[in-house]
């Protein structure tokens, strides 16, 4: 079958293992379905903003435009830095939807991706954003009321602990499975300062995440579509939001935002 579209991350559902779905042009293609069979992406050179839809020559922070990079809400620098949010204090590109995205219940999460790491979400990205992390296993470790806050308490923990995710080791699936989170959880909680601990979260649930991957590859070579425009091989697996061929090759769709391609199955 022959899809084309704009590419953009894959939705997720948490079953075991995850299921994937890829929306392409005004297809949704099931993911799952194809692993263990041949897959290829041709980029036609086109490229479209996530945010306005005009083209553009060069894509910015995993899908925008340059114009659309330095205004928009969905690329403010708080996205990647939490504790940068100022929409607490009436101060974001756009109030109202900060209002629906920054003032809003936040989780700090501790993830075991490789190793150890923390993190923050939106409420009700929990568990969308651990899947696109590839974490294997997660757990939440304080609520608060805004981004900011949580910001404040992943910024500090950044000290103790990573909040970056070793994709070549997660790929390889190289996790270190002698981690508790649980215990981890208690630890973490007590180097917070006083001020931030009563932000501390009284659900202590792990979540366990299995991915539909057939075989993890040894060795990894990630795929651009900017210099390998063509890609063709048998898909071995998904994880995050990496497709994994056979032959080690790695193809991060979310990085190939708004690529106008072709896929064939």
């Amino acid at each position: 079958m022959q899809h084309e579209g704009n590419l953009i991350k894959m939705r997720t559902e948490a079953n075991s293992p995850v299921r994937y779905f890829l929306p392409l042009g005004s297809d949704e293609i099931t993911m799952n379905d194809l692993i263990g069979n041949k897959l290829s992406i041709n980029f036609s050179g086109q490229i479209n903003c996530i945010h306005c839809g005009k083209k553009t020559k060069r894509s910015f922070g995993q899908g925008f435009c340059y114009q659309c990079f330095q205004t928009a809400p969905e690329a403010d620098p708080s996205v990647m830095r939490p504790e940068l949010s100022r929409s607490h204090l009436g101060i974001a590109r756009d109030l109202e939807w900060a209002r629906k995205h920054d003032l809003i219940d936040h989780y700090v999460y501790l993830a075991v991706t490789d190793a150890l790491k923390v993190g923050v979400t939106r409420y009700h990205q929990v568990p969308t954003r651990w899947i696109d992390q590839g974490a294997s296993y997660a757990i939440k470790l304080a609520k608060t009321p805004n981004r900011h806050i949580a910001g404040v308490i992943e910024s500090f923990l950044k000290n103790y602990m990573n909040d970056k995710t070793n994709w070549r080791a997660m790929l390889r699936n190289e996790v270190d499975l002698s981690i508790d989170l649980a215990v981890e959880k208690e630890r973490v909680a007590t180097l917070l300062p006083d001020e931030l601990k009563k932000y501390l979260s009284n659900e202590h649930e792990i979540m366990s995440l299995t991915y539909p991957v057939k075989k993890f590859p040894d060795k990894i070579k990630s795929i651009s579509l900017d210099k390998t425009p063509e890609v063709e091989g048998i898909l071995s697996g998904i994880k995050g939001q990496y497709l994994i061929f056979e032959d080690g090759r790695v193809f991060n769709v979310r990085a190939h935002n708004g690529y106008f391609v072709e896929l064939q199955t």
